[in-house]
């Protein structure tokens, strides 16, 4: 019966990022640099709290966009930390980020559309957007610093442009937009009939400067989506917040109460407790990681890495392989693997923009970060 199912799931591939974890998982005595997950417990806090929500029986259905309480402390936690203005009503409580891509772009994507990601980039988007019948349009954004900015959006915005995706701070690349570089690009666009998709899972996780949305300047034009998973190191908890103007989030509302009906009861309590008594939970696990940044950019440069860019959020590294690999990323993967059994995420996972590239996480320890890039310098050189 396989050939009687959707040809364009059929078509869809694994994460590559998954592939690679997964053929690495249970090797003894690997250092995985791959998944994008902190190392830090959920604060206690947290957990207690949704415990206390299984002990009082609160393991029913919520409202379909979640408990009115979460929500509205989801509002003063956007106003408070980002300038952001949406009520309550204009929130939504999804099952994690990723269900909250998934219901945002299958309710503004049509066959034929055109939805613009800058490239490398997250492998979440470009399946849901081929499911919906739209086709993705990269940016190579390789020659830029990784950023998806104004002048390269000119090029490539035509008459079915229906989305733009800005996930900032970005997995892989772990830069960031400045407020200049976020109004450019409101600019741009204001008045096009072009929706932003804002995928700010990372924005509590940012160390030179305060993450700044782009909603702030295109409200109207902009949805908002975000999460507990990493800056509350909440990963199964399964909490994300989609926010858009009400005249948008009242239809997206269809199509997640259709998909998972509410995001879980239990979690959403946990998830009251981190955006109320746990708002600033994610400061210690910055300070953490920025002492890893500063680390693993002196280590790369040390090994010769050419043109390391240092991050400006989020907890990942995007390298430009060696020249000996010629351009191979999963080959230089690969033989980092079987010869000094550290395990990083090959660039191709991140399109093909990525090729040339392997992303390294540094949300572990530092003990196992020191071993795994002493194992790295071993292994470059060794040729």
């Amino acid at each position: 019966m396989e050939e009687k199912m959707n040809p364009r799931v059929l078509e869809l591939q694994l994460s590559g990022i998954r592939r690679f974890f997964n053929m690495v998982a249970g090797t003894e005595g690997m250092i995985s640099l791959t998944i994008g997950q902190p190392d830090f417990p959920t604060p206690l806090h947290v957990k207690e709290a949704g415990k206390r929500a299984i002990d009082e029986n609160f393991t029913s259905y919520t409202h379909n966009a979640g408990m009115l309480e979460l929500r509205k402390a989801a509002s003063d936690f956007m106003k408070e930390k980002y300038r952001l203005d949406y009520d309550e009503d204009e929130v939504i409580i999804t099952s994690g980020a990723s269900q909250g891509i998934d219901v945002t772009l299958r309710s503004i994507l049509v066959e034929g559309d055109e939805c613009i990601l800058p490239g490398p980039v997250y492998p979440g988007y470009e399946p849901i957007i081929k499911l919906s019948g739209a086709k993705p349009v990269h940016i190579d954004t390789t020659s830029n610093g990784f950023k998806l900015d104004a002048s390269l959006l000119k090029t490539a915005i035509t008459s079915k442009t229906k989305c733009i995706i800005l996930p900032y701070p970005s997995n892989p690349t772990g830069v960031s937009l400045t407020a200049e570089e976020l109004k450019e690009i409101a600019d741009l666009i204001r008045g096009r009939g072009i929706f932003v998709v804002a995928d700010e899972i990372y924005s509590e996780l940012t160390f030179d400067r305060s993450h700044r949305s782009i909603a702030e300047f295109l409200r109207d034009q902009t949805i908002v989506i975000n999460g507990l998973s990493k800056s509350h190191s909440m990963t199964g908890w399964r909490i994300g917040m989609v926010m858009a103007p009400k005249a948008v989030s009242q239809h997206l509302l269809k199509v997640h109460q259709y998909n998972v009906s509410c995001a879980t009861s239990v979690s959403q309590k946990a998830a009251l407790a981190a955006l109320t008594k746990g708002k600033d939970d994610a400061i210690p696990m910055k300070d953490a990681y920025r002492k890893r940044r500063e680390y693993v950019y002196k280590r790369l440069v040390g090994m010769g890495f050419r043109n390391v860019i240092k991050p400006d959020g989020a907890f990942y590294y995007f390298v430009e392989i060696p020249e000996r690999f010629n351009g191979d990323s999963f080959e230089f993967c690969l033989e980092l693997v079987q010869k000094e059994k550290v395990a990083v995420v090959p660039g191709e996972a991140f399109s093909v923009m990525g090729e040339g590239y392997f992303r390294l996480s540094y949300a572990c320890s530092m003990e196992e970060l020191e071993e795994g890039l002493d194992r790295m310098e071993n292994f470059l050189a060794s040729f």
